[in-house]
């Protein structure tokens, strides 16, 4: 987990953020209340929720999938990069963390594009898919508990459209999926779905040494 780009110079990270930072007010005042959370570094850093912003716009995406709200950053950059018909269905588990973020979309006026799911999440997806949802999503945001990282990518991709993005958090980890001496159950799955996805024929991807590592996966046809 990290709020800013791993292992770059606070220096340098403080100087890309001043000349390329363009984040709206209420996204600033949400990143501020975070930082004094207690759990502050499962927020994003600001120049990965531009990242997403820039991604949602240049694709022309409309319908999104979130797994894992936290206090709504990453929510509110993508609704505020969606169209006024566009749509997120947003997963997590956890009422207190997601007030945060209903207030601030609600002064953002999104709240209409925001489906929020308190639920487990593979179980939302799995309702998704029952429901008929299959490859109908253009965007998904994948950044929730680590050791179903596996599960949660194999039910997006049947939700994301041929031509669709997975964007995938955290995949370096903090460096520590490159120490092979690093055993525990997190660093495990997230290094085995690294290595997976290297090898996987469905998709065409990139891995971006964004923040904590973000990982790009087109899906094919």
């Amino acid at each position: 987990m990290a709020n800013q780009t791993l292992g770059l110079d606070p220096q340098l990270s403080k100087y890309i953020q001043s000349i390329s930072l363009r984040e709206a007010e209420l996204l600033r005042q949400l990143r501020q209340e975070t930082a004094n959370h207690p759990m502050a570094r499962m927020q994003i850093a600001p120049e990965q929720g531009q990242f997403l912003g820039l991604l949602i716009q240049l694709m022309g995406a409309k319908k999104t999938l979130e797994l894992g709200v936290f206090t709504g950053y990453s929510t509110l950059v993508v609704a505020l990069a969606l169209p006024e018909e566009g749509k997120i269905v947003a997963c997590d588990l956890n009422e207190e963390y997601t007030a945060i973020a209903r207030h601030y979309w609600e002064k953002a006026g999104v709240t209409q594009k925001i489906d929020l799911r308190i639920a487990p999440a593979l179980e939302t997806l799995e309702q998704l898919l029952e429901q008929g949802e299959e490859e109908s999503f253009d965007f998904a945001f994948i950044d929730a508990d680590k050791s179903n990282y596996d599960n949660y990518y194999e039910q997006t991709l049947k939700l994301v459209r041929p031509g669709g993005l997975i964007a995938i958090d955290n995949v370096l980890w903090g460096g520590r999926v490159a120490d092979r001496t690093v055993q525990d159950n997190r660093t495990k799955a997230i290094r085995a779905l690294n290595e997976k996805l290297h090898q996987d024929p469905r998709i065409n991807l990139s891995l971006i040494p964004i923040a904590d590592g973000l990982t790009l996966a087109i899906k094919l046809k």
